[in-house]
């Protein structure tokens, strides 16, 4: 027998006050909400490692929660700066190379290929474009690469210089996480407690939660870092600096429809224009086959059975997400459209019986 209370009008002052009280505090946490929802999604993903901690130290949470933190920050930051400090001289090498190869006058013979005629002499005369001066296609690319050193060098001084502020929020996620670790049961013990569901709603509720955020990190960035890995070793077999590229790659994995191929099929046209056709066609047969198959099997295959999401679901939760909170959406999206299921399908079951009447009606 489900449990009846009345409400009366002391009740609905009771309820408004908590809302706009409870808004009130989301608008004072709301600039450090990104680091709030990724340090919850760091302690779904860490508490295997943090459970087998605490099995070694039983009763000194604190000390586990803390090196739990630690051995994250290890994981994380260690590889970021050697990553880092490799791309930056790959692109200086790069970018180097480029302006020596232009002003040399590659891009000429570029422009000068039959193919690059022909596409230009298309572009002009079919499509509703202003006219394409091959002239003017040089004098852009000398400007690009000219310039392209000084704003790497720009791009590595503003990373640099947005490190405290990356540092600040990053050891306010890792002391979100340190609670979350602590007190992990006391915290789902409470929203337990707060939720006005039966226990089997929120179970399907919280689990679907952790699912969803662990698919949405696995499904997004372990794809991203894999097309990387791939990628880079394709380019890196086409002759191209591979950890540069690599991480470009895994960097447009994140773009929707284009993704990696805005890489790699420039890469693959100027194999093909230079004369380098065997590597072209190397490069442009292991993206398609081996960089798109990732994307194509390795995310719906991390992303599947959540709340019941299609593929479709999942790829506009993806690009609204990203739409409307930019890269974290890729968290977001994912993580609203399967609540939105998990509590239309709560509603369903408890009006079953009014639908069903509807139905028949």
């Amino acid at each position: 027998m489900k449990n009846k209370m009345n409400v009366t009008a002391s009740h609905w002052v009771l309820i408004f006050a908590l809302l706009f009280a409870a808004f009130a505090c989301f608008l004072l946490v709301e600039p450090y909400m990104n680091s709030i929802v990724m340090a919850f999604i760091l302690s779904l993903l860490m508490f295997p490692i943090h459970e087998w901690i605490e099995n070694k130290l039983p009763n000194h949470k604190n000390i586990v929660a803390l090196l739990s933190c630690i051995v994250l920050t290890f994981i994380i930051v260690m590889p970021l700066l050697l990553v880092f400090s490799a791309i930056m001289q790959q692109g200086a090498v790069f970018s180097q190379n480029l302006y020596q190869w232009v002003t040399g006058g590659g891009i000429q013979e570029v422009i000068a290929h039959p193919w690059v005629k022909t596409a230009l002499k298309f572009i002009n005369n079919y499509l509703p474009f202003d006219a394409i001066n091959a002239q003017n296609i040089a004098q852009k690319a000398a400007e690009f690469a000219t310039s392209l050193g000084s704003n790497l060098v720009a791009t590595s001084a503003k990373i640099l210089g947005d490190a405290t502020n990356f540092l600040m929020n990053f050891f306010l996620m890792l002391f979100v996480l340190f609670f979350l670790l602590r007190d992990h049961d006391k915290i789902i013990a409470a929203i337990r407690h707060i939720l006005p569901f039966s226990r089997s709603q929120e179970d399907r509720l919280l689990n679907e939660i952790e699912k969803v955020s662990k698919s949405a990190v696995m499904g997004s960035f372990l794809t991203a870092i894999a097309q990387g890995a791939a990628g880079g070793f394709g380019m890196w077999m086409a002759g191209f600096p591979g950890l540069f590229w690599g991480t470009m790659m895994g960097f447009a994995s994140f773009i929707p429809v284009v993704g990696t191929a805005l890489i790699w099929i420039p890469a693959t046209a100027y194999l093909l224009i230079s004369g380098d056709t065997t590597w072209g066609l190397f490069l442009a047969a292991w993206s398609i086959a081996v960089v798109g198959s990732i994307d194509n099997v390795l995310r719906p295959l991390l992303m599947q059975g959540s709340a019941g999401m299609n593929t479709l679901m999942i790829f506009f939760s993806l690009l609204g997400g990203i739409h409307l909170f930019g890269l974290i959406g890729l968290i977001y999206g994912p993580l609203i459209f399967a609540i939105t299921m998990v509590l239309f399908n709560m509603y369903e079951e408890e009006f079953k019986d009014f639908l069903d009447g509807q139905d028949n009606s």
